[in-house]
């Protein structure tokens, strides 16, 4: 793994707000709202997972969006994407669903399941200001296309998006430059080490375990299970290393920020309030989609 001369400390410690969303599914909103601008290019991520089916079995019924990326990513479960521009897909274990809604899209996301744990993750990339009327888009990526690598003395990680070590992800997005990693640590003392720019935001969100911080030789800071550590724009890059007696996984997601203004309302993201009341007129008399 490569070394680093000053990795990245942890600049703050976030635990996520349970909420519900979609018709009534129980998920836990990890970045929210007022973490937008630090975060920027990011907008939200929700983590989803329960083996309840009155947790999640009414889905996400059909809803727009406009102005931005959804990416979901299935840890385990099965939910069936269709939307307005007549994409179809069945997003399962390990998968990611990538979607552009650029000017318009409605969408439903609704379980094929019964029974059974449902989990996994959404976030919402922001696109720039030229190309959130641009056209909308749909990708389905199974598991198995998904690139992956080993890990000295065990574990892996998977490539969503940008690149690792050698290996490219699945997804390359040019203005924004994401990077989303699955990572799976070994418990022990191995450190996986993943260069980062300085002027890029970034974050770990922990799902299994606790995973270290490392931010100095053998020192750094625990984060627990459900938790976010945005880290700290300094240094280049960050180190891993599980915490404790178990495997670690978790999220390490990262992007260059556009610093242009945000304009939210619900499942749309513009730039100006203006460009939200037409997002609303547009959908409101069926021209989204």
């Amino acid at each position: 793994m490569d070394t680093l001369t000053q990795p990245r400390r942890v600049e703050r410690l976030v635990t996520g707000q349970a909420t519900q969303d979609g018709a009534g599914v129980k998920l836990t909103r990890v970045l929210t709202q007022d973490l937008q601008r630090r975060l920027d290019p990011f907008l939200m991520l929700d983590n989803f997972a329960s083996d309840d089916p009155d947790d999640y079995g009414a889905g996400f019924p059909n809803h727009p969006h406009r102005g931005f990326e959804t990416v979901t990513y299935m840890i385990a479960g099965r939910m069936r994407h269709r939307d307005s521009a007549g994409h179809e897909g069945l997003l399962q274990n390990g998968g990611v669903q990538w979607m552009t809604a650029g000017r318009g899209l409605i969408h439903s996301e609704l379980p094929e399941q019964e029974e059974g744990l449902m989990e996994g993750f959404q976030l919402w990339l922001n696109l720039p200001s030229d190309r959130k009327m641009g056209e909308p888009g749909y990708r389905d990526i199974q598991s198995a296309e998904i690139p992956e690598f080993e890990l000295p003395g065990g574990g892996r990680v998977r490539v969503i998006a940008g690149e690792s070590h050698g290996t490219r992800g699945a997804v390359q997005r040019e203005r924004t430059e994401p990077l989303y990693l699955d990572i799976h640590l070994p418990a022990g003392e191995a450190v996986f080490r993943q260069p980062l720019p300085a002027q890029h935001n970034a974050f770990v969100y922990v799902y299994r375990g606790a995973v270290e911080v490392l931010d100095g030789q053998d020192y750094g800071t625990e984060v627990g299970r459900q938790r976010m550590a945005i880290l700290a724009n300094e240094g280049d890059g960050v180190a891993l290393r599980a915490s404790g007696s178990q495997e670690a996984r978790l999220l390490l997601i990262a992007g260059r920020p556009l610093r242009e203004p945000i304009a939210q309302y619900g499942p749309f993201v513009m730039n100006t309030r203006e460009q939200l009341i037409q997002a609303v007129e547009d959908f409101q008399g069926g021209r989204l989609g």
